[in-house]
């Protein structure tokens, strides 16, 4: 068989494997156009980690391999066929990109056409076996035509150790003449860059061709002393894939993210959480409107109100109950009482402010304590609104405003004694405003 008619024959061969591979993905491609929803959904989600994908797959290919290589200087200008053979073992990272181990094995056999020899040898044969490891780009990961991918191009690029061995140089005009260095191996990193095809035959297994260039970093492959030229060779395989793991998960290498996100859109668990999730919210947003919602227009939530259905404009408490006021006596208005020392100090609700109202006893109480040097005892109290605990806090600050007047105004601090009694000890009754209003208090104890 001469090179053109070789040429002829392995091209007519890979185009009908390629061929069979399309029509094999077109079948599947109408297939699952024409099921389902429902079986074709995937059970994996879009977001859920690379756990939930087989990532790992193993390979076997054989070939044919030679030393001219399209586009370089080549060693040799004969093509001339020997075998090669692969194994590797790949991880798919994400849709588009893996890292792949692979161990390549064979010969190389070159010819030099007569007369045309550039390195002084008219033909070689070179043993190997070389390691590599790679970074496998898929090119058709994305697909808005199909649910799934069956036909999928890579590309591929790396860098590996070459052990190689040159079995046989045939100077021109001479007799073959064995390796100058004996049977010793010799090691060499190279670059194997490639491209292939690959075709899902199923879940689990897959047909693959491609075309890989290795790139030698020495100048001994092919023929002695190339120099400058660095050695290459070519390997042109087809061979068959295989899924690890288990048979309830994707593998991620055929796996379409557009699909995966439309079903992840249109998972009936996942829209019956969302519809479940939407209840939950109308729940919560009904009892804030309830918490919220004042029926009497008061300023005081129906939760929290204790006196319903009071009139519009009425002045009320924070319990909602309208608060009445004390009628001013007529014969007060014609001539004020003088302030009478150590009376009641009363307080706003909910307050240890000092009234501008209780200025006067204040300053009749400081002015007698500063004549007679007495000791006082000022006692804090609460109506019955709040906690406890809350309330005995109140007291004590009520009674802390008014010892800090006292000793504003000159009484000695260390004569002040101060107690907080909280809700205890009432003087009115806390279930009416009035009462409550009068528990409110700072009293004074000598």
């Amino acid at each position: 068989m001469n090179y053109s008619t070789l040429k002829k024959t392995v091209a007519l061969s890979f185009a009908s494997l390629m061929v069979v591979g399309m029509a094999t993905a077109q079948t599947d491609s109408t297939k699952t156009a024409t099921t389902t929803m429902s079986s074709e959904t995937s059970t994996a989600k879009v977001f859920g980690g690379i756990g939930q994908y087989n990532t790992f797959s193993i390979g076997v290919s054989a070939g044919i391999t030679d030393g001219l290589v399209p586009f370089t200087i080549n060693t040799t200008n004969k093509f001339k066929v020997d075998l090669g053979y692969g194994l590797y073992l790949r991880q798919q990272l994400s849709h588009t990109f893996s890292l792949q181990l692979d161990y390549l094995g064979g010969k190389v056999h070159g010819i030099d056409k007569e007369g045309t020899e550039k390195f002084g040898y008219t033909e070689y044969k070179t043993s190997f076996n070389s390691g590599a490891i790679s970074g496998v780009f898929n090119i058709a990961s994305v697909s808005f035509l199909h649910r799934k991918n069956s036909v999928n191009f890579y590309g591929s690029a790396g860098l590996g150790l070459d052990l190689y061995k040159v079995k046989e140089n045939t100077p021109v005009g001479g007799s073959p003449v064995t390796n100058p260095w004996g049977d010793k191996t010799i090691k060499e990193l190279f670059a194997p860059v490639g491209a292939g095809v690959k075709f899902r035959l199923s879940d689990a297994v897959a047909l693959n061709f491609g075309y890989t260039i290795s790139f030698v970093q020495g100048y001994n492959f092919g023929a002695i002393h190339t120099y400058p030229n660095f050695s290459h060779y070519s390997y042109t395989y087809g061979g068959l894939e295989f899924t690890l793991g288990s048979k309830s998960k994707q593998n991620l290498t055929w796996v379409n993210p557009v699909a995966q996100m439309y079903d992840e859109l249109y998972d009936a668990a996942l829209r019956q959480e969302v519809e479940a999730l939407k209840g939950r919210v109308t729940n919560v947003e009904t009892a804030v409107s309830d918490l919220k919602k004042d029926s009497d227009g008061d300023g005081v939530a129906d939760q929290f109100d204790k006196c319903p259905g009071t009139a519009a404009g009425s002045v009320v408490d924070g319990s909602g109950c309208v608060i009445v006021f004390p009628k001013p006596d007529s014969s007060a208005l014609a001539a004020k009482a003088p302030a009478t020392a150590y009376s009641n100090i009363q307080f706003e609700f909910d307050s240890s402010v000092l009234r501008t109202s209780s200025y006067p006893v204040l300053d009749a109480t400081s002015a007698d304590l500063r004549a007679s040097g007495a000791k006082i005892e000022v006692d804090g109290f609460a109506s019955s609104e709040g906690t406890a605990a809350h309330n005995m806090s109140l007291s004590k600050d009520r009674a802390n405003s008014v010892k800090t007047y006292l000793v504003n105004s000159g009484v000695d601090a260390k004569k002040v004694k101060i107690k907080g009694y909280g809700e205890t000890k009432p003087i009115a009754d806390n279930s009416t405003e009035e009462g409550r209003v009068l528990n409110r208090r700072v009293q004074f104890k000598k």
